[in-house]
């Protein structure tokens, strides 16, 4: 881990703080390496403190890095107090997308001297600028999920349900050495593949039925993340052209994909393609996200965006065409993006697979 507290430094000056502090558990593992669920992280000019409790004091001492471990127990703030950890210290930035107000409020009437800064995506950019190590981690979860979707080839067939589907996804994974799904699998048959967000049900899967298959896992903390739509039995002439046109919209949004290009230039590769093509008003989603010590996470790809993104962003291309109560069409992989262009993580294959 290169080291990350002397990257967050320089955002003390640009807010005009004294000290930066970090509740949000993800941003703390991606800072010093803690894992986890109960811990802060107070960033001054020369000091760095982790907190957390008793149950994670040889964690902490074995993981966190750049910074001096306290383990008070539970009353963590009462020990920040205490130890005059912010004595002299006027104003402080916090996460205020990942605040309370009860916390705020806790925070107010426990330092009375301090004012509380609100910044929402205090760490985003240095987050969403994934260094090699992360990058690889974000590949190993996404072989796990490949060779998932390799096995589902072998095991789809029509008369299965979408749990069932959805079961066999989340086991094959675990068995793979996944540490956990990123989030529950999306199993969509039928007219359930028109919701981008789709519950697998009790639905069984019909023949001459698309099916939307979007999951993924984690390994080492980072996550993976896919979609692939297969038909069961020959589809209809529409839902072979439906799929070209979301294969060609994906296709051109990866083709363009750079570091420097804003999120709202990329989103508009595919949605321009889906739109000539008739479906404009059926691709009701951004092109995709951040991935990796959440599912999501910045940057956003969307026409509601501008951001200008880094080398080293690491997002999803997932375009989709949804026809209500008929079928829906997504493909995604995800993308690094480098200052020469990009890599793809995902080898899964993208032809219109007929099982």
């Amino acid at each position: 881990m290169t080291d990350r507290i002397g990257r967050i430094r320089p955002l003390l000056q640009e807010h005009d703080v004294q000290a930066i502090l970090l509740t949000f558990l993800p941003d703390i593992r991606w800072a010093c390496g803690f894992t986890g669920s109960n811990g802060l992280l107070i960033v001054q000019h020369d000091r760095a403190d982790f907190f957390s409790d008793g149950r994670y004091a040889v964690q902490a001492r074995r993981q966190v890095r750049g910074a001096e471990v306290h383990i008070p127990g539970y009353e963590i703030l009462r020990h920040v107090a205490e130890g005059a950890f912010l004595d002299g210290v006027r104003r402080v930035a916090f996460q205020a997308d990942h605040t309370t107000v009860a916390q705020w409020r806790d925070w107010q009437e426990r330092f009375p001297a301090v004012e509380w800064v609100p910044v929402a995506g205090l760490l985003q950019r240095l987050v969403g600028r994934k260094e090699a190590d992360e990058v690889a981690r974000i590949r190993r979860a996404q072989a796990v999920t490949d060779a998932v979707f390799e096995h589902l080839l072998a095991v789809l067939r029509p008369g299965m349900t979408e749990q069932e589907v959805a079961a066999e996804i989340v086991y094959q994974h675990l068995q793979r050495g996944a540490e956990k799904m990123s989030f529950d699998p999306i199993v969509a048959s039928g007219p359930n593949g028109a919701l981008p967000h789709a519950r697998p049900s009790d639905r069984r899967l019909a023949a001459g039925e698309m099916v939307v298959l979007d999951f993924g896992c984690f390994v080492d903390g980072y996550a993976s993340d896919m979609t692939r739509t297969v038909a069961i039995g020959e589809p209809g002439e529409e839902a072979r052209a439906v799929y070209a046109l979301v294969r060609q919209a994906q296709e051109a949004a990866i083709e363009a994909t750079r570091a420097g290009i804003s999120s709202r230039a990329l989103d508009a590769v595919a949605r321009d393609r889906i739109e000539a093509g008739g479906y404009g008003e059926y691709f009701s989603h951004g092109l995709g996200h951040g991935v990796g010590l959440q599912i999501h996470e910045w940057p956003r790809l969307s026409y509601h965006v501008d951001d200008v993104l880094p080398a080293g962003a690491t997002v999803t291309i997932e375009p989709g065409i949804y026809l209500p109560e008929r079928f829906g069409v997504r493909i995604e992989d995800i993308i690094v993006l480098r200052d020469e262009g990009h890599e793809n993580l995902t080898a899964s294959p993208k032809d219109l697979l007929v099982l």
